[in-house]
């Protein structure tokens, strides 16, 4: 079963944020795509709406499994960058199966709404995402099955053109929903070599 790794965080540090940017969008990402079983990878900066966490990261793996590899487990994490993250969560959440490119993907102009159930109980969580799911089908809507488990399920939905993005939810259905439009800091790229088979 694949899954959706998120990471969103914060820097507090604005004179070290471009070497940051550096090494994030050049080793940290060359090394991630490179871990068995990671299939693709992006990243994102806030552009609307609530921008109260600027940054998003996003991995598509093909199980968890990937994430308890030896690889994985021997550099995961910000190394030297971590005293200058805020904000920061890391969550597993599970998708459906098949390529998943056109749902989390951002093209160049485009951009990605993230709608991040980050205020609603755990206990509520299944019975909104339903509710979400009948409201916006079109969207990518998932549990949380891992890691923090600070956000309960998050919705995502690729659009084509930043200054065109998806309605915001009703207000019968936003609360204690997050709700970000996102453009996009690095291209879409999927893992360059073959991915070790999930057991």
């Amino acid at each position: 079963m694949s899954s959706v790794y998120i990471v969103r965080c914060n820097f507090v540090r604005p004179d070290l944020e471009a070497q940051w940017h550096g090494w994030y969008n050049g080793w940290k990402m060359d090394d991630m795509l490179g871990k068995p079983m990671f299939v693709s990878g992006q990243r994102f900066a806030a552009a609307g709406m609530d921008q109260t966490v600027k940054y998003l990261a996003l991995c598509v793996i093909q199980s968890p499994d990937a994430l308890s590899t030896p690889e994985y487990k021997a550099n995961w994490g910000f190394a030297e960058w971590a005293p200058h993250i805020g904000n920061w969560s890391r969550n597993l959440y599970r998708a459906p199966e098949g390529d998943l490119s056109g749902s989390v993907g951002v093209s160049q102009g485009g951009g990605l709404y993230v709608a991040a159930l980050d205020g609603v109980l755990a206990a509520e969580a299944e019975a909104r995402l339903l509710a979400l799911e009948r409201e916006r089908p079109e969207m990518l809507w998932m549990p949380v099955v891992g890691l923090d488990r600070s956000c309960p399920a998050i919705g995502l939905q690729a659009f084509a053109e930043l200054d065109r993005p998806p309605r915001p939810l009703p207000g019968n259905l936003s609360g204690g929903i997050r709700e970000t439009i996102y453009k996009r800091i690095t291209a879409y790229r999927r893992a360059t070599s073959t991915a070790r088979p999930v057991p």
